[in-house]
């Protein structure tokens, strides 16, 4: 009786599988894409000597917030009126906004390369003790 059961479920099992592939299967697919563009991207870094800098910018890139938009009203005109904030200041435009946002992803990769050098330095001598 108890094997019965036991192949019952996983007929069961087995059918629910197979009807729920689709997000699934999809869901896979993607993390192989992103497994594969990963592999080429190291690939082709191996080549580009300015890849390093590339990946610093990427990084400091996701460590800065992104451009936030909101809706209010014009004191003068009372008509509807969307600003852009970035680190607590607004700005007319999206375009203002985000190159204050690139400037400060600059600001945050140059600040990591005037860093480097003292902790090589420190790794260094970690090692050699």
């Amino acid at each position: 009786m108890y094997s019965l059961i036991v192949t019952a479920v996983l007929i069961v099992g087995a059918i629910l599988l197979y009807r729920f592939r689709g997000p699934f299967v999809a869901t896979l697919r993607r993390f192989d894409a992103r497994n594969r563009q990963r592999i080429e991207e190291e690939i082709s870094d191996r080549r580009d000597r300015l890849a390093h800098y590339r990946h610093t910018l990427r990084l400091a890139e996701e460590q800065v917030e992104e451009v936030g938009e909101v809706a209010g009203i014009d004191a003068r005109s009372a008509e509807p009126l969307t600003r852009f904030i970035f680190e607590g200041e607004q700005f007319a435009s999206r375009d203002e906004a985000e190159a204050a946002r690139q400037r400060s992803i600059v600001a945050k990769a140059r600040q990591f390369y005037q860093e480097l050098p003292a902790a090589l330095a420190q790794r260094r001598k970690e090692t050699l003790n």
